[in-house]
């Protein structure tokens, strides 16, 4: 510990020691409206506004395993593996321009309420009340435990504490202002946060690049080591690779699978800030700068310490050498991001040190406030106590808030690396990710659709992690051992099950689909059966801009990923690319402006 230590000069723990009064200060002041009621506490009061809202995204999503992620990715697969999460611009963009307003005129307090107001009967309270508790609480909590992983990581390696202090300490942390604040401290916090965390991502970046024996940007890219890592795109030529890099994220990935922060159809905790927001306008804004921001702008500066790591520990021995005392448990590829954060100077020490916490914290502030309002809304008042006070309910939140943070440090002290986690989220969602984009626009999907999809992609998920023998350290996974021929099979069944299922089973009572019709106007032609009852009751027709709000999705897509690359090529000196790639973003986005101005908004 006190190696680890020797890094922190007086003016780090000065910077450290003002973040924290910060952070807990916006708790204190956020927590005078958040005990109001349950509106206020879990949705800011519906008054947020679209810059705020949308930073507020970016800055949950920029939690403390993501740095760790991307640099296990870019170690192993080089930086054209990062299509295993870019794939999911798509099914952002799809929120962006289809489901934001949609469900801001849900008027709903989570999104899991919209199960009682699209399906009837008591299939549809059932699968309200136990979607609260199987993502309120074990998917939120296996989120919360990958994050809190990196913080074991960084505490072990920056400050050379054990992983119960670690935990003990973030959790204390950011419970306090998460159960004090509600959302809107949460969201306030999150805008201070993402600062902080973003100036450090990008110092780390900068330092990373000066190591004499990194020799700078030209020196990190001509670096033989580094030079097979830096393709935006995976070679085509290798089937091998192309297939779960590439091929997979892009064609099936992004619409069949459910993952939190970029759920097909929208949900979640971008949902939860999709409902706080003023109005539809700032509902959009909203996650269109999140969508800019999460993909375009902010891989950068973790990638180029990534390639970096590659050159300064080429290998895990490496990291030994320097850390002996790390756990085996912990050592993997993702410890290299925060070993690469050891080499920063005095001063700017503390700075990036204080940016990790603040992405730790910004993440595990909207999982506890997001996973406590599915236990408190959708469990507790509707089936537990449903005369209970807003006062009671906030009070159980908050209840809920430490809990969550509990069990999430459990988990933690259980998983082994983010990639580990990633990978788990992914095959438990795999495919049911098209119902939840569906469900808006055909009628035809009922409660027994999401049931069904539901049980066997979670009995899928458990036999291939825990029945299905594992591949062994260091022999080549066999071929049914791959994640993505896991994944793959896992869609095909859910997918089977619940089309077959959906036909077999009684549809929605047509008074529940004409109500929820009237009130969200999704349109399209999967809804003409319920459009035909509402004519011929004397309703007026439903029009809709479907085509339009599909064609921004694909200009919005191709801007981002345009603005994606002209970014990687200026990083690579690669200047005609670099200038290609930014005039194709520019006019994207002068395409993109244009048609958004069609959009109506209510």
């Amino acid at each position: 510990m006190d190696a680890a230590l020797s890094n922190f000069g007086t003016i780090d723990w000065i910077i450290i020691s003002v973040f924290f009064i910060i952070v807990l200060g916006i708790g204190i002041v956020a927590s005078k409206r958040a005990g109001k009621n349950t509106s206020e506490f879990f949705l800011s009061g519906r008054n947020m506004p679209w810059w705020l809202l949308g930073v507020s995204m970016v800055a949950c999503t920029f939690s403390a395993d993501t740095p760790n992620l991307v640099t296990d990715i870019v170690r192993n697969n080089g930086v054209a593996g990062n299509w295993v999460w870019w794939a999911f611009l798509l099914t952002g963009m799809l929120t962006v321009f289809i489901y934001a307003k949609l469900w801001r005129r849900s008027k709903v307090m989570t999104d899991l309420e919209i199960y009682e107001i699209r399906y009837s009967g008591k299939n549809a309270s059932f699968l309200r009340g136990f979607r609260s508790i199987y993502l309120g609480l074990f998917f939120n909590v296996m989120i919360m435990g990958s994050v809190s992983l990196a913080a074991i990581k960084i505490g072990a390696v920056m400050f050379g504490l054990d992983k119960y202090t670690t935990i003990f300490i973030g959790s204390f942390a950011v419970v306090v202002y998460a159960t004090l604040g509600g959302l809107r401290g949460v969201i306030w916090a999150d805008f201070f946060q993402f600062g902080i965390a973003m100036v450090g991502a990008v110092a780390a970046a900068y330092v990373a690049v000066s190591q004499p024996e990194v020799g700078g940007l030209s020196g990190l890219i001509s670096h033989e080591a580094v030079r097979t890592k830096i393709s935006l795109l995976p070679d085509f030529s290798d089937a091998k690779l192309l297939l779960p890099l590439f091929v997979i994220p892009i064609a099936v990935q992004w619409w069949n699978v459910w993952y939190p922060g970029a759920e097909p159809g929208g949900g979640g905790y971008i949902a939860q800030r999709m409902l706080s927001a003023k109005d539809e306008k700032n509902a959009i804004g909203a996650t269109l700068l999140f969508n800019i921001a999460h993909y375009a702008l902010r891989p950068w500066p973790w990638i180029i310490v990534a390639l970096s790591s590659i050159i300064l520990f080429p290998e895990l021995s490496d990291i030994r050498a320097q850390f002996p005392n790390i756990s085996d448990q912990y050592l993997k590829h993702d410890i290299a991001y925060p070993v690469m954060m050891t080499l920063l100077p005095k001063g700017l020490y503390g700075l990036v040190v204080a940016s990790l916490i603040a992405a730790y914290m910004s993440t595990i502030g909207t999982h506890l406030n997001w996973g406590s309002s599915y236990v408190v809304n959708d469990f507790y008042k509707r089936f537990i106590k449903p005369d209970a006070t807003e006062k009671d309910l906030v009070k159980v939140g908050r209840i809920c808030t430490v809990l969550l943070m509990v069990l999430a440090a459990i988990v933690a002290l259980w998983l082994q690396n983010a990639k580990q986690a990633f990978d788990i989220l992914l095959q438990i969602g795999a495919g049911t990710g098209l119902i939840f984009i569906l469900r808006w626009f055909w009628w035809r999907i009922n409660a027994y659709t999401e049931i069904s999809a539901m049980i066997v992609s979670f009995l899928i998920a458990c036999f291939f992690q825990f029945v299905l023998p594992g591949a062994q350290e260091g022999v080549e996974p066999l071929w049914w051992q791959q994640s993505y021929w896991q994944l793959c099979t896992g869609i095909v069944l859910t997918t089977i099950t619940w089309l077959i299922v959906t036909f077999t089973t009684k549809p929605v009572d047509d008074g529940v689909l004409k109500k929820f019709y009237l009130l969200t106007k999704p349109g399209g032609p999967g809804w003409k059966h319920i459009d035909k009852l509402i004519v011929a009751d004397g309703e007026k027709h439903v029009e809709h801009q479907l085509p339009l709000e599909i064609l921004c999705m694909v200009i919005g897509c191709f801007t981002v990923y345009g603005a994606l690359f002209a970014i990687g090529f200026w990083v690579y000196g690669n200047v005609i690319a670099g200038i290609v790639s930014s005039v194709a973003a520019t006019l994207g986005t002068i395409f993109l402006f244009k048609a958004w101005m069609k959009l109506k908004t209510n």
